[in-house]
């Protein structure tokens, strides 16, 4: 159950690699000095350190075999758990805000250059969805395999 951690973990690095590059090249790290519910630069870089780092901390789990580690990267995926539902929140609300009020969502052929329009609301629906998908997916293994089970 280990490897089919590792797999799912790797493959929701790889749709959140996806969202961090858009979001970066949309004018994200400019949020921080913008009002308004935005996603702010700490909040998706530490999301995406802190997930990085477990993602190490689990290869060398499987690696090594210590129950130890498993725990250690469950609660560090836990927090990048809380860290991403809080992310997920913020981009959800704006979005049925607009989406309510009648505006554009992002001008996703020209960017965003008045930064009126956060970032992360050029995030295709799509990718957001898979990556919450395999999230919960890793965390369910993870916490499987800190547990026991499978073995």
């Amino acid at each position: 159950m280990e490897w089919v951690a590792l797999v799912t973990w790797v493959l929701t690095a790889g749709g959140g690699l996806i969202l961090l590059s858009m979001w970066l090249a949309r004018g994200g790290m400019r949020q921080q000095r913008e009002s308004g519910s935005r996603i702010r630069p700490p909040l998706i870089l530490s999301h995406f350190l802190l997930a990085a780092a477990g993602l190490v901390v689990w290869v060398i789990y499987v690696i090594n075999d210590n129950d130890s580690l498993a725990w250690v990267a469950f609660v560090m995926l836990a927090i990048v758990a809380l860290l991403g539902w809080t992310m997920f929140a913020i981009w959800w609300q704006r979005r049925q805000r607009e989406r309510r009020a009648g505006t554009a969502v992002a001008d996703a052929a020209g960017g965003n250059p008045q930064g009126t329009v956060p970032a992360e609301q050029s995030f295709p629906v799509s990718i957001v969805t898979l990556h919450g998908i395999l999230a919960v997916t890793t965390v369910v293994l993870v916490f499987l395999t800190a547990i026991g089970v499978g073995e």
